[in-house]
């Protein structure tokens, strides 16, 4: 009688004499130019009563919206964010007694025309009691530059785990295992750093003449890609 056929065990995590494993990582650093800006633009007010106040902060508001929207599909995104109105006590006498009022807003924008940026950041700054952040460079979430750096990970560990294998005189026979670094043990998200520096306009209190548009030069942005890959090799002849 013949034994019965029995069919290929797994391939087991730490290799075996027949099928030695290779466990290398795969690592690719990129350097891309920034695909979007964020600007950021806070607007005061200030008024001796409330209302004075409110009105002149919702007409400056009001403003910066108009100035940013017409420069139509060079702006992504627009977004207002904090408001506040917020009295100042007087110093001196007795009692509670209401100085002023100070209104603040505060508008993001996203821009993807970086010439366009430049032009608004200038404009904006040129306001008054407007306060422009930025800009900060980065990629949008499904940029092509993460993909190709996953993939340029794991050419790598494929080119990584072929050199050893050829060192030892022998060839890859199959790939075990591929996972990003960290996916098996996965660790609290650390927080993102900021994705370009922040730079800061003052504030315009006075009405001069159109002032030239800033020479904006992009930070290049850097795209990191890792991944552990385990392969099993054909035994070598030692």
């Amino acid at each position: 009688m013949t034994a019965p056929s029995q069919e290929p065990s797994p391939a087991v995590p730490y290799g075996t004499p027949t099928a030695p494993r290779i466990a290398v990582r795969g690592e690719a650093h990129l350097e891309v130019d920034p695909e979007i800006a964020r600007i950021g633009v806070t607007v005061a007010a200030r008024g001796k009563d409330r209302r004075a106040a409110l009105d002149d902060l919702t007409r400056r508001n009001t403003t910066v919206l108009d100035l940013v929207k017409t420069y139509g599909d060079a702006v992504e995104r627009l977004e207002t964010g904090s408001f506040s109105i917020t009295p100042e006590l007087k110093e001196k006498g007795r009692g509670e007694r209401i100085h002023a009022y100070h209104g603040r807003v505060h508008v993001t924008a996203e821009l993807t025309d970086f010439t366009a940026l430049g032009e608004l950041t200038t404009r904006l700054a040129d306001m008054d009691l407007t306060h422009v952040d930025g800009p900060w460079w980065a990629l949008r979430p499904d940029s092509p530059a993460y993909r190709e750096a996953r993939q340029q990970a794991v050419r790598e560990a494929v080119q990584r785990a072929r050199e050893y294998a050829e060192a030892l005189g022998t060839t890859l026979a199959a790939l075990v295992e591929l996972a990003d670094i960290g996916a098996e043990n996965p660790q609290p998200p650390a927080l993102a750093a900021p994705a370009g520096r922040m730079r800061s306009m003052a504030y315009a209190t006075a009405e001069d003449s159109a002032a030239a548009p800033l020479d904006l030069e992009p930070q290049r942005q850097h795209v990191h890609a890792q991944v552990n890959a385990r392969f099993t090799m054909a035994p070598p002849q030692l």
